[in-house]
């Protein structure tokens, strides 16, 4: 097992990384001090194949546990649902001594973390992310919440978690569809942050996509490093964070548009990160081969990088409502080269139209 960190002072928190290691998890929970009810939140397909087993972890450490299972899928993280989450702590015996762990991909642990922040004004909770999206980019800086009929998200609460325990393991059980959206996340980090890990992507494809874990312990352990450093150093998203909103503007409209039931988030990410390279070559900030790098890239993992149907006004509209936006304009973060972008809050409402027509 490895161990990174998040560096955030008094609520600075672990990330452990390896194989078969749940059993760390009572260890995690006794350095937190809580000593009360334990609440396992997670879906109703995580539940089936993990879910017996993590309760048998913590009844056995002697904890009083109650299962709080989800419907499965992005359609029910809405704010019904962190009501009945939060009524299920109560008939629990849940107080301000208990825990949240959040057992599931970034759909349970954007929910049971906004349920925890929201639960007695905040009680810790842990992530024990099971999905390739949520172990590189959901589960770590403590962004939690819900979405809106109008827009991705808009209801949530920054809430650190205690500590996140990655077991690669979980990933065996992945469905393929989901393994390769997962890794739109990965891309993204080394198209922002770090061209090695881009060209590592590039170069392990076939072991990628048959869930090799020496293959995917590396984009993995070096997405979570990237993300901690950016989260310490701008924890609530004034500056640099931004940047880990690559492709998201686009993305969101598009699942806002489709009501969260027709692609992926990470599939909804890569026809985003799609556009944004498109607008960047409409600035001149790269050239067609760096559009061209990252849209092979894309489809090598066998994930949409056009959307032949798109209605581009209804997108446009819907990322008019994304919580990014200030003061009526739309922030966008743009690549300038492989390994870095930029901000530009200056994109004119023709400019965002011509990158999604690019992507059509």
């Amino acid at each position: 097992m490895e161990t990174l960190h998040v560096e955030l002072g008094e609520r600075a928190y672990p990330i452990h990384i390896g194989q078969d290691i749940l059993s760390h998890l009572p260890g995690m929970i006794q350095s937190t001090g809580a000593n009360g009810v334990i609440a396992l939140v997670t879906d109703s397909t995580v539940n089936e194949l993990y879910g017996d087993k993590v309760e048998s972890i913590l009844t056995q450490a002697g904890y009083t546990v109650v299962r709080c299972v989800m419907p499965a899928g992005e359609a029910h993280k809405r704010l019904p649902q962190v009501e009945a989450f939060i009524g299920e702590f109560l008939q629990g015996g849940m107080d301000r001594a208990s825990l949240v762990v959040a057992l599931g991909g970034g759909v349970v642990g954007d929910t049971a973390g906004y349920s925890a922040a929201s639960f007695m004004r905040g009680i810790p909770f842990i992530q024990i992310p099971t999905t390739i999206v949520a172990q590189v980019d959901s589960s770590v800086g403590g962004k939690t919440g819900v979405n809106h009929a109008i827009g991705k998200n808009i209801i949530g609460a920054f809430h650190q978690p205690e500590g996140v325990l990655i077991d690669m393991t979980l990933l065996k059980t992945l469905p393929p569809r989901e393994l390769r959206a997962g890794l739109a996340e990965v891309i993204k980090h080394g198209v922002i942050a770090d061209e090695a890990l881009f060209g590592h992507m590039e170069i392990h494809i076939d072991a990628i996509l048959n869930c090799d874990l020496n293959a995917l312990i590396i984009p993995v352990k070096r997405s979570c490093e990237i993300k901690a450093a950016i989260v310490a150093d701008d924890e609530k998203e004034h500056g640099v964070r931004a940047n880990l909103n690559y492709g998201h503007t686009f993305g969101h409209g598009i699942e806002a548009v489709t009501q969260y039931s027709k692609f992926l988030h990470g599939e909804a990410i890569s026809i985003g990160m799609c556009a944004a390279a498109n607008l960047a070559k409409d600035l001149g900030l790269v050239d067609q081969a760096f559009v061209d790098r990252q849209k092979a890239c894309f489809e090598a993992f066998e994930m949409p990088t056009t959307w032949p149907d798109m209605p581009i006004d209804e997108v446009i509209e819907a990322m008019k409502h994304d919580k990014k936006a200030r003061a009526g304009l739309l922030k966008f973060v743009v690549p300038d080269r492989m390994g870095h972008v930029i901000h530009r809050n200056d994109i004119t409402e023709d400019q965002t139209r011509r990158a999604l027509q690019a992507v059509r």
